[in-house]
């Protein structure tokens, strides 16, 4: 494994000698619009696995995605290697649906701490509610981006994660939409704790999420790319483009139904993937308009 490679595979090239803040966002932004959010190995018959060298080898060598556990790891290593201090945290995301957090910890994210300021950044949650910037960890301080308005909130020890959602605009609708329950159009998106974690935490949770039937992560094949307007997401055989604050507070959303072929050509052509295997979409629930909120 080599950091060169792992740069020249996030088109980043960029002075590196120092692990600061800045660095850190550039590299941070160079990776999340390279590195798509992809679960497509278990839709093509391939076994996801959590070590380093699999994972470098697929991300940075055959030029795939991953999804959180996978992406999040890589980019740990990489800011290791620049000498940053990273550590890996556990989250319990959100379910709407359910109206509650899960359980059980189901995702990674990282806190890398610069002259004594603590960050998360977190390169694995795709779609509409990915950072595009590492935030700071501090409570009840709105942190504006280009994707929304983020923020956190600490309450006995406990941190949680929401975005304030945009509207979004779909031409072929006569009216703007969101269908957030949630006062405010404040999506929440995950809680955590500060205790660190290492990457064999997430066995059980890799192995679990490739064959339990009931995560969405196997009901639905999944590819979301950040750009920089906006973002692309193909779930199953929709393809959705958006571009942020496309008009005052609303994103525009545009959506495309794709056969079997077009489906593999957009792999090629928007998220720059070759699959060696032979996927099968699936997309089993189906999906309200805005789709790229389930991811």
């Amino acid at each position: 494994m080599n950091i060169q490679e792992y740069f020249a595979r996030i088109s980043y090239n960029e002075s590196h000698k120092d692990a600061d803040l800045q660095t850190l966002i550039v590299i941070f932004q160079h990776h999340i619009r390279a590195i798509p959010f992809e679960n497509l190995s278990m839709h093509c018959s391939e076994t996801i696995e959590l070590d380093l060298p699999s994972i470098y080898n697929k991300i940075v060598r055959k030029k795939r995605g991953g999804w959180c556990l996978e992406s999040n790891h890589l980019l740990f290593w990489a800011l290791q290697e620049l000498g940053y201090d990273v550590y890996i945290l556990g989250g319990n995301s959100y379910d709407p649906a359910e109206r509650a957090y899960t359980t059980e910890i189901n995702h990674i994210l990282l806190k890398v701490v610069i002259k004594g300021n603590s960050y998360i950044a977190d390169a694995g949650f795709g779609g509409v509610y990915q950072m595009w910037q590492p935030l700071m960890l501090i409570s009840g301080k709105d942190q504006p981006q280009m994707p929304g308005i983020f923020r956190f909130t600490e309450d006995n020890g406990t941190w949680y994660f929401e975005k304030v959602k945009r509207k979004h605009y779909v031409p072929e609708q006569s009216v703007p939409f969101a269908d957030t329950p949630e006062l405010g159009n404040i999506r929440k998106i995950y809680a955590f704790t500060l205790e660190p974690r290492h990457i064999n935490d997430f066995q059980e949770l890799n192995t679990y999420l490739q064959v339990s039937p009931d995560n969405i992560l196997h009901k639905k094949s999944i590819c979301s790319l950040q750009t920089t307007e906006g973002l692309y997401a193909l779930v199953g055989w929709t393809f959705s483009e958006v571009k942020y604050n496309h008009m005052e507070d609303m994103d525009l959303l545009q959506i495309t139904t794709l056969t079997d072929e077009e489906v593999e050509k957009t792999l090629k052509d928007k998220f720059s993937i070759v699959l060696e295997n032979k996927l099968v979409p699936v997309n089993v629930r189906g999906l309200p308009p805005n789709l790229v909120d389930t991811i």
